[in-house]
């Protein structure tokens, strides 16, 4: 029976308007930069793909969960290491098959990820323990020289660099502005304040001070920046103006970096507490005391899970929900190296000198790595491999 004609009629109507539709998609200012392969001032959303095959700053992401979904396996073997000219504290970046991590003695490398190759290397004479963070084309670090840098990612060569008032040991972090044209970086310093820069011109947007030391990385999330001091204090500041938007107490120096998941923020201090407080109210919702050793790691953070080192040589997990302990993990030396959650395994280091990964349900060691020597590097890890700096002056790469 042949169709009628109005039947074929409707259909061909019917796909000229999806072609229409699919055209009107395709050229619509949300996706033309996508097909033109230019990125948009709006944050890109990253595939899965992405995810797991690079590692943009300390920590992953802006928000310093420190949590990977990439492919790791139960039995690991060195794939290659890199000479330094001192001890590596710094942690790696990891995007587009190259790897960039400072050094002590005064400069960034950029490795080839494959081999351990060097691409390029920057020397700013002073130690570097501050983490690269790559944004777009641009390497940004800080220095104990308290200079923020912006280096060309292809080819090392210096794009600019702003003077803080004191050295910068922590990481940089990166966010929009509040029109989403621009990206900003921003980094703490020894002279007490938040710098924000622009990312392209290296001009100040605005700082932000508070009242001691700033040792670690800002996180960022919903508008705010989110910092601890040696003023013993968590800061949150408006990305937007740099102005004060509250501050925690947290009864001791704060050395390591905060971890931002959903409203609330995670940190612990000198005084050997760790705690979580509600970002909006600034009210500490739970604490947690081990023996009252300090933490200078940073934690990582999931849905259910907080995990961070400590100097009483442990790995704590903790249930994210009250702060009640799960586990604990005993190893030789001081834990400053901030562990990374790595789907159901923990992947950290340790000052006794090994590389642990153990699991993530019940702390019980999986595989280890005896380097020999400190281990304060925190891992940066993508699709079977870890990177990470060793005071022996090596950077590592572990992988299946």
């Amino acid at each position: 029976m042949k169709p009628s004609f109005k039947i074929t009629l409707s259909i061909i109507i019917a796909f000229a308007f999806l072609g229409t539709l699919a055209l009107m998609i395709k050229h619509s200012p949300i996706f033309i930069g996508v097909a033109n392969g230019q990125e948009q001032p709006k944050q890109a959303v990253k595939t899965s793909a992405d995810i797991n095959t690079s590692w943009q700053m300390f920590r992953g992401e802006p928000s310093l969960t420190g949590v990977s979904s990439a492919k790791i396996g139960d039995s690991l073997k060195m794939r290659w290491r890199f000479k330094t000219g001192d001890s590596v504290k710094s942690s790696a970046a990891i995007v587009d098959g190259r790897v960039y991590i400072g050094s002590d003695d005064g400069k960034v490398y950029c490795l080839e990820l494959a081999n351990g190759n060097k691409v390029w290397e920057f020397n700013v004479g002073k130690p570097i323990e501050s983490s690269p963070c790559v944004v777009k084309d641009s390497v940004f670090f800080g220095s104990a020289d308290s200079f923020i840098y912006s280096i060309d990612a292809k080819t090392g060569k210096l794009k600019w660099k702003y003077e803080t008032g004191a050295k910068i040991l922590g990481a940089v972090n990166w966010t929009l502005s509040p029109k989403k044209d621009k990206i900003w970086v921003l980094a703490g310093s020894y002279d007490n304040k938040l710098y924000c820069i622009d990312s392209v011109t290296g001009k100040l947007v605005w700082a932000y001070e508070a009242d001691n030391y700033i040792n670690g990385s800002p996180a960022v999330g919903d508008g705010k920046a989110i910092f601890g001091s040696c003023d013993e204090l968590l800061h949150i500041v408006s990305i937007a103006d740099g102005k004060g938007a509250g501050k925690i107490e947290t009864d001791s120096y704060v050395a390591g970096s905060p971890a931002i998941f959903g409203k609330n923020v995670y940190a612990g201090n000198y005084g050997g507490t760790f705690l979580t407080a509600n970002i909006e109210s600034g009210k500490t919702l739970w604490s947690y005391i081990g023996d009252g050793s300090p933490f200078f790691s940073s934690p990582a953070v999931n849905e259910n899970y907080v995990v961070i080192g400590s100097r009483d040589s442990q790995l704590h997990c903790l249930d994210r929900n009250n702060g009640k302990v799960l586990w604990t993990f005993q190893t030789l030396g001081k834990i400053d190296s901030s562990p990374v959650i790595v789907r159901d395994k923990i992947i950290v280091g340790s000052e006794d000198g090994n590389l642990y990964m153990v699991k993530l349900s019940d702390g019980k060691k999986i595989w280890s790595f005896e380097i020999g020597e400190a281990i304060t590097s925190s891992p940066a890890v993508v699709d079977n491999t870890i990177i990470i700096g060793c005071d022996d002056g090596y950077v590592y790469a572990f992988g299946t």
